[in-house]
């Protein structure tokens, strides 16, 4: 049995999937099991999964009819044997050969930690570091209440935000396990797990080295329109109310509702100018008003000031509040000049 169980969710990613996975072959540690999840790709990902398989014995596939990154990855759960779980996506790579080694190595004299390492960014072939949210150290359980689970639940504006990436983190098996958690839905889920996960975990240790590098992929499904968000927002809304209830975190964290919904509301206004959503700028402004009215975010715009943003959130969220929408519009048309 391996140390390590990778999971990889793949959809249409034969462009990058190889790198992906001779990141994870060329670590120096090499007690670790990959677990590809095929979900319903059409392009040649399937293929280069078998081909992988079929020369290293450490790596299982995983074939299924299309249903989303949290389908794949909680495929990939049910098939989990090893005692540490990592998650790692089919765009991303493995910074260096000792990236796993490095995760791991700390909690041979930490029993009962999991761990965290930082992640860079690679854009167009240029990489930068962002502030890593959870400085190096070993953080007990009122640790990770103050470094991890406070941000995830009442901090959604200011910069820099705390980003829910599962990809951050070596997980304990038996954690997911005995509390039955999975991914919920096809988008903020990553949040809604960490919550889930970390509201359970007993200590952490960061290495504050970035060990993970998360390509900025225009093609990704995050970059693309998403036709019932604010429906599927609802639902997130629901699951983290139902947390915030269960775990006492949301007392803890006055404010938490407006919070998120206006960070809801940033994301709403993005994808109405996202790929797959040409329209033309009148139809866009109405659709900006009817975003704008509905109750969870006209009561975030009526209760929240966001202060402390990044630039252009801080522009957007300017303009909504002044109901700006054809300004909103221009921007957005400058900001998306020249896409593909």
């Amino acid at each position: 049995m391996a140390q390590i169980d990778v999971i990889v969710p793949v959809y249409q990613a034969e462009a990058f999937l190889s790198d992906c996975i001779e990141s994870l072959l060329s670590q120096t540690f090499t007690d670790w099991g990959l677990i590809l999840v095929d979900d319903g790709s059409r392009d040649r990902s399937g293929a280069i999964c078998d081909e992988y398989a079929s020369r290293d014995n450490r790596i299982r596939v995983i074939h299924q009819p299309n249903g989303g990154v949290s389908a794949a990855r909680n495929r990939g759960l049910s098939e989990v044997a090893a005692p540490w779980v990592y998650f790692l996506d089919s765009d991303d790579l493995l910074y260096s050969p000792e990236a796993l080694g490095a995760l791991i190595a700390p909690l041979a004299s930490n029993p009962g930690a999991d761990a965290a390492c930082g992640v860079v960014y690679l854009r167009e072939g240029e990489i930068t570091t962002p502030d890593d949210p959870i400085p190096p150290g070993r953080y007990d359980e009122s640790g990770i209440r103050e470094q991890i689970l406070r941000p995830l639940m009442g901090q959604r504006l200011a910069a820099p935000i705390f980003n829910g990436y599962p990809v951050r983190y070596l997980f304990r098996a038996s954690i997911i396990r005995e509390g039955g958690l999975r991914f919920q839905g096809g988008y903020l889920e990553d949040e809604l797990f960490l919550l889930e996960y970390f509201s359970r975990a007993r200590a952490i240790i960061s290495t504050g080295a970035p060990l993970y590098i998360y390509r900025m992929n225009p093609a990704s499904a995050t970059h693309h329109f998403m036709r019932d968000f604010p429906g599927v927002f609802r639902r997130f809304m629901a699951a983290k109310a139902d947390f915030a209830a269960r775990s006492g975190l949301g007392d803890a964290c006055p404010g938490w509702v407006e919070n998120t919904n206006w960070a809801g509301l940033l994301i709403a206004v993005g994808n109405e100018f996202a790929p797959g959503n040409e329209l033309p700028d009148r139809q866009h402004r109405k659709n900006l008003r009817s975003l704008c009215a509905l109750p969870e975010f006209s009561s975030a715009i009526a209760a929240l000031h966001p202060r402390g943003c990044g630039r252009r959130k801080q522009i957007v969220s300017e303009l909504i509040i002044r109901r700006q929408y054809g300004l909103l519009c221009l921007l957005y048309r400058l900001k998306n000049r020249g896409r593909s």
